[in-house]
């Protein structure tokens, strides 16, 4: 078949040919947790694969465009840098210190990104009926959708937010512990993770508002941007609401907090700065439930 409809089908033949094998062409409703995530990931890689060598195939373009990416990411940061031009500290944090929360913020919310920057796409394909070509490929509709057109200049933001946690903890006089050594990539991954389910959350709610990716970036994008600073700086309610209801104040402030040896403006006990990633699992597994509750109402466009 010739044109764009032929192409599409052999772009991903390559792909859906080695889940299903993978699968052993079992539906895939039938398989267990397991083979499901199995599957699921399988699928991530070879899809994300075939974006990676599309890109690479380019490479002048790839590097202008990661480092527009970083670039453009950087500005948040000078935005910081001019506010200590004119002031000494921020909600009592000196400038290493609110970069240290930058830091693991943008490098936790960029991990997310490039893993699953894609999936406010979904309300999209939900609007035009695209999804329901996903929906008959015997791969996993998650995947497919946190796969398709993987960004790889995406990476820009991550170097950028570890070239600011790389600064911030080389200026710091941090009196260092193995608690602490092990908790800076601890806070880096699990935020990862609790900004990966907020992705699929909000994706989840574009089946029923089918345009919302607004709605869905004012919690990615708003909450990395809120996690940049410092928690003093906002009222007692707030923290309250993304500490115990949206629990991005798990993403950087409450173990960074403890690396600094600050307390959180609400009184937690210090143990709480190591339970990040039981609360990033417990995201996800939320997410998932909300995933498939979505998925499953979907009645598709009927064109």
């Amino acid at each position: 078949m010739a044109g764009p409809v032929g192409e599409g089908a052999g772009r991903w033949a390559g792909p859906v040919r080695e889940v299903v094998r993978a699968a052993d062409f079992q539906p895939f409703e039938r398989q267990g947790a397991y083979e499901r995530l199995r599957d699921g990931l399988r699928a991530y890689r070879l899809i994300t694969a075939m974006w990676i060598r599309s890109t690479m195939a380019y490479r002048a373009s790839f590097a202008m465009t990661a480092f527009g990416n970083f670039a453009a990411t950087a500005l948040d940061f000078v935005a910081i840098l001019l506010m200590f031009s004119q002031v000494d500290r921020i909600g009592g944090y000196s400038l290493p210190e609110v970069a240290l929360l930058y830091g693991a913020a943008g490098t936790a919310f960029g991990l997310a990104d490039l893993a699953l920057g894609s999936m406010d796409r979904l309300g999209r394909r939900v609007r035009d009926g695209t999804l329901d070509t996903l929906l008959v490929r015997p791969v996993p509709v998650l995947a497919q959708v946190a796969a398709d057109r993987f960004a790889l200049r995406r990476l820009g933001r991550v170097t950028q937010g570890l070239f600011v946690l790389g600064y911030a903890l080389a200026v710091l006089d941090i009196h260092w512990t193995p608690l602490k050594v092990l908790l800076i990539p601890l806070m880096l991954l699990s935020g990862g993770a609790i900004f990966s389910a907020v992705f699929v959350a909000g994706a989840s709610f574009q089946f029923v508002a089918q345009d919302a990716a607004e709605v869905q970036n004012s919690f990615t994008y708003g909450g990395s941007t809120l996690l940049q600073y410092p928690p003093t700086v906002f009222a007692k309610d707030l923290l309250r609401g993304v500490t115990f209801v949206l629990p991005l104040a798990f993403v950087n402030w409450l173990p960074a907090l403890y690396v600094l040896g600050r307390p959180y403006p609400l009184d937690l006990p210090k143990w709480v700065a190591f339970t990040p990633p039981l609360v990033a699992a417990g995201c996800c597994a939320l997410a998932g439930i909300a995933w498939r509750a979505g998925l499953r109402a979907y009645r598709s466009t009927g064109s």
